[in-house]
């Protein structure tokens, strides 16, 4: 009897072709969903998570330092700082997210080429991850906007106008470290990202103190970083005022997501294709 042999079926690697797809501004949905699902069985200790360490920082030196420390536009220290380390976390939270976890699906897990087979296209996986970070973000902001509000550090209804602004700085973010995400050939890359960004740019824009305590340079580049817009919405809200200059400083972080998104795409495919 003659045995009919058939070729091995050989699977095609992710970054063999990227195949077109249509664009649907909703494709991103799916991926979102997604990714909530399986936060969701680990949400609560997420939310701490991102709680302890931003609190502890305005615990310790909101009350310590700020103990020693004179007012700041007739408020205490404290009340300062609580602005600020709403988005200093808003920033962490969207920068891990779209860092170590959106690696994670498309590198280790291979999460990204199992979407790839569906009718999805990777501008959908892309936007997914940033919008999904920027929700971390959300997460992560309003649970401190939550705690700081219990202890009398807001000022009226107007600070409820934070969570948007804890949006867009979340979107920033996230767009910026899926570039960074794009570039990493592993992990430990993305300790270069943090040491030579992120926190060079916690310290020049506004979250620990006034910038204009600064050097006049070194003030202006502080200005013009995408966490001092977020910082410079968010800080008049809490205080039941309303930001000057609000436009420019949504228009900034709206761009920045445009323009970081459209370049971890590009770098994105260009990595996949290889």
């Amino acid at each position: 009897m003659a045995v009919c042999s058939l070729p091995p079926i050989r699977h095609r690697p992710m970054s063999a072709t990227l195949p077109a797809h249509r664009p649907n501004p909703l494709g991103f949905l799916p991926v979102w969903q997604r990714n909530f699902l399986v936060w969701r069985k680990l949400a609560l200790p997420s939310i701490l998570g991102n709680l302890a360490d931003p609190l502890i920082y305005m615990l310790g030196l909101g009350y310590g330092l700020g103990a020693m420390l004179p007012s700041i536009d007739g408020r205490p220290y404290v009340a300062f700082l609580a602005a600020g380390t709403v988005c200093a976390s808003t920033m962490n939270a969207a920068t891990f997210e779209a860092l170590y976890s959106a690696f994670s699906r498309m590198h280790v897990q291979k999460t990204w080429e199992a979407i790839l087979n569906t009718p999805l296209g990777l501008a959908d996986v892309v936007a997914g991850e940033l919008f999904w970070a920027a929700t971390k973000s959300l997460f992560s902001g309003a649970a401190i906007l939550v705690v700081i509000t219990g202890m009398g550090l807001t000022h009226g209804p107007l600070a409820l106008w934070a969570l948007p602004a804890i949006v867009l700085t979340g979107l920033a973010f996230a767009a910026l470290g899926l570039i960074w995400n794009a570039l990493a050939p592993s992990y430990d890359f993305f300790m270069y990202y943090f040491t030579l960004f992120i926190t060079p740019m916690t310290l020049i824009s506004g979250v620990f103190f006034p910038t204009d305590q600064l050097p006049g340079w070194l003030a202006a580049i502080g200005q013009w970083l995408p966490l001092a817009q977020g910082v410079a919405l968010v800080r008049p809200l809490l205080a039941g005022q309303v930001p000057a200059d609000a436009l420019i400083h949504i228009m900034a972080l709206l761009v920045t997501t445009a323009v970081a998104f459209a370049i971890a795409l590009r770098l994105t495919r260009r990595r996949l294709l290889k």
